[in-house]
């Protein structure tokens, strides 16, 4: 008899940013066709000193340290046409939660807000009445 492999603390946020993405995804289905989602382990800092670093409005922080970011489309290097994403930072959000479930709701709250931000919509509108939770 074999056991399952355990899931990586990757793995295991990766399912609690898509279980609490699933009930945004069904109502909001079709405003998000153009929108990706995706986690990095840390955000990528390129200011020598990260305390000093300026984050713009795309950017959900707690203490100057990033949570998520709103990356518009756009166009890469060689000319062609980027979706726009959100990226969850991992290890920050972690850091942050006292637990598995706190980490949950951390996660579905950052990702309603800029879920918000990206279709131009108050939060509450997202997650509000008539949401699946």
């Amino acid at each position: 008899m074999t056991l399952p492999a355990a899931r990586s603390p990757a793995e295991r946020f990766d399912a609690i940013v898509l279980e609490s993405l699933e009930p945004i995804d069904e109502r909001w289905h079709a405003d998000l066709e153009r929108l990706d989602v995706a986690v990095d382990d840390v955000p990528e800092v390129t200011d020598a000193d990260p305390a000093t670093v300026v984050w713009g409005s795309d950017v959900v922080e707690d203490a100057k340290v990033p949570l998520a970011r709103l990356v518009p489309a756009g166009v890469d290097r060689r000319g062609l046409p980027t979706r726009a994403r959100i990226v969850l930072y991992r290890r920050p959000l972690e850091t942050r939660a006292a637990d598995g479930a706190d980490l949950a709701d951390l996660v579905h709250e950052v990702l309603v807000e800029q879920v918000a931000a990206f279709l131009g919509l108050d939060p509450d509108s997202i997650d509000g009445p008539g949401s699946e939770d």
